[in-house]
Parts: structure tokens; C-alpha cells; sequence
């Protein structure tokens, strides 16, 4: 598999590896690849099409935000040449503006003001994040004042919040688009999207979308992947035992100390990995007693390994016939 554009500097090999067994809540180099519908898949225009909808636009890619701390104000002007290029209106800049900062207003055909008092009224927010209460007063200051600018500045106006650099690439038979990022809801979102072949390599976007099954198979295929990549031949098995091993609890978890090696029945087990004198003190201060049930347990302190053979504990020789018996037969 080769990774053209966007996602030419994904992390493969080692990395890679370890990013996946480590069950990390986001990968560093995110990339997601959106399969399109028939109509649009066999024409690159409108898949262009489809990839210019679904990147994100910033509102620092079509404006220039400047804040005023003396006039207490941020002022935003509309870029006309980013805008068309990036095909965003100063209309769409202002709509997608105003659904955070409602009281701002426009000067002008290009032109936003938004301005700060010194105090203004709120109200507490719950832990849910709902507001309710009576009304207190919050002083704005030149600082909180700078934040919003900022805020400001992240603000998707146009796409799909989470995917950018979108790139048209053509497949088997047909074009799909590759990007960065791991939005899946956002994109099966658009009209043009075949949801059912929309795969990102953030296994904790598909098990969140697509549930434990997925993201099972998730992680077979991109170990699988990172493997074909080296040249390295595993037994497919293996790798779905580990798969299995990491979904068994019906969420992902890691295979390090704070996931399933952590988590070994065994005293001695969870000393052989890592952390050993950690283990080994918590378990004799709570006089834990280790029943030597496991492969490593038995090896470190020199037992039979209760595997194949090792686990018959009584051996019986069967009755020989007499040869008087054998001749009579």
C-alpha cells in the first residue's frame, strides 16, 4: 500500500506497531478514506467535487482576525481572493461566525466587529455542561478577550470539522478520497458518501462508530499491514489471537501494564513484565498468594509448565495379558 500525499509521512513500522498495541486514543498521523457512491466515484471532477466539500475551512483561511484590546473588539476582515478560491462567501463566514458570538456585526461588505464589554452576565454550567441558575457577572478581560481571538481562528466555516487536506485518489476501478484527520460521522454525514466503506486507521474512531467487531478487525488488518510493509511473513492467526486478546472485554485495551499484562491473575505474572518490585511489594503487603496457574509463573520458579503434557498429574500403565491369554486368543 502506498500512501500518496496526505498521508505521506504516516507512521509505519515500529511506530506503528507500538501505536496500535498501545491502544492510543489517536493516532499521530490520522488519516481517513472515504469511499464515494458509484455516480461520483467513476468521475475524478466530481470527486474533486466531493473532496472540496468535505475539507475543512478555517475562518483564518478566508480572514485576517486581528484583536483591538484598546477598542475592546476583534475585527475580522474578509479575504474576497482566499474566499473564492476556497469557495466561502463572506455571507457563509458570518452565518458560521454567528453561532458562537451571536452579537457580533458587520461593517460593510467584508468587514466583522465583534465587541466586548467590560462585564457580561452568565450563568454557572452544570457538569453535563448545561447552564442553569441565576445570572452572575464575569468580568471580560483583555485576556479572555485575546482566547476568543484564537477561538476564533479554529473555527470550521465550510466542510467537515476533523478532515483536511482531502485528496482525490484513484483505486481499483474507481476514485475515492483520502484526507487527514478521523471525522467517520461527519463524513457518512455527506450525500455522496458510501457509508458503508469508510475506514480510518484511529481504531478508537471505528470501535466509537462501528462498535468492538470493527475495530477487532481494525486492528488485524493494520498490523497485517504494518507487516506486509517490512516484509515480515506472521501467521494471520497470531495476530488475531492478540486482536481478540485486546477486544475481549468488549472495549479496546492495551497489551502494556495498564492493560492486559496489568492485569494477570498471577503475582509473579504481572512482576515478569514490567514494574516488578512495584508488584512484588503491594503483593506481600496485602499477602497476596499466587496459585501458579500460568505459563510464566512455573518457568520463573522452575515447575513443569501446566501446558500439553504438563498438565496430566496422574499416569496409569495399563494391565499386560499373560501369555497363556495371548495364546489362547
Amino acid at each position: 500500500l502506498h500512501y500518496a500525499g496526505v498521508a505521506e509521512h504516516v507512521p509505519t513500522g515500529l511506530p506503528r506497531l507500538i501505536e496500535i498495541v498501545d491502544a492510543k486514543k489517536e493516532p499521530k498521523k490520522p488519516i481517513i478514506d472515504i469511499a464515494l457512491k458509484s455516480v461520483y466515484a467513476r468521475s475524478p471532477t466530481e470527486a474533486e467535487k466531493v473532496a472540496r466539500e468535505l475539507g475543512a475551512v478555517f475562518a483564518s483561511e478566508v480572514a485576517r482576525i486581528e484583536d483591538d484590546l484598546a477598542e475592546r473588539q476583534i475585527v475580522i476582515t474578509y479575504s474576497e481572493k482566499d474566499g473564492k478560491a476556497l469557495g466561502v462567501s463572506f455571507a457563509a463566514l458570518k452565518k458560521a461566525l454567528e453561532e458562537t458570538f451571536p452579537d457580533l456585526r458587520a461593517r460593510g461588505e467584508g468587514e466583522i466587529v465583534i465587541k466586548f464589554e467590560k462585564t457580561a452576565k452568565v450563568k454557572k454550567k452544570t457538569k453535563s455542561g448545561t447552564s442553569e441558575g441565576p445570572e452572575t457577572e464575569k468580568i471580560i478581560t483583555l485576556k479572555s478577550i485575546r482566547r476568543s481571538a484564537n477561538k476564533i481562528r479554529d473555527i470550521v466555516v465550510k466542510g467537515i470539522k476533523g478532515i483536511s487536506r482531502a485528496v482525490v485518489i484513484k483505486g481499483d476501478g474507481e476514485y475515492f478520497i483520502r484526507a487527514s484527520g478521523f471525522n467517520i460521522t461527519g463524513a457518512v454525514a455527506h450525500s455522496a458518501v458510501d457509508l458503508k466503506r469508510v475506514y480510518t486507521n484511529n481504531i478508537k474512531e471505528i470501535e466509537r462508530v462501528y462498535g468492538i467487531e470493527a475495530a477487532r478487525n481494525a486492528i488485524v488488518r493494520e498490523i497485517r499491514q504494518v507487516m506486509d510493509m517490512q516484509k515480515l511473513f506472521v501467521d494471520i492467526r497470531h495476530i488475531m489471537l492478540i486482536a481478540d486478546a485486546m477486544c475481549i472485554s468488549g472495549q479496546i485495551k492495551s497489551i502494556g501494564r495498564h492493560g492486559l499484562s496489568g492485569e494477570k491473575v498471577g503475582v509473579l505474572a504481572r512482576a515478569a513484565f514490567e514494574e516488578t518490585v512495584k508488584h512484588l511489594i503491594n503483593a506481600s503487603v496485602s499477602a497476596e498468594e499466587d496459585k501458579l496457574i500460568g505459563v510464566t509463573e512455573n518457568i520463573i520458579v522452575g515447575q513443569t509448565v501446566p501446558v500439553g503434557t504438563g498438565k496430566i498429574l496422574l499416569a496409569m500403565k495399563a494391565k499386560r495379558k499373560k501369555k497363556k491369554e495371548k495364546e489362547k486368543e
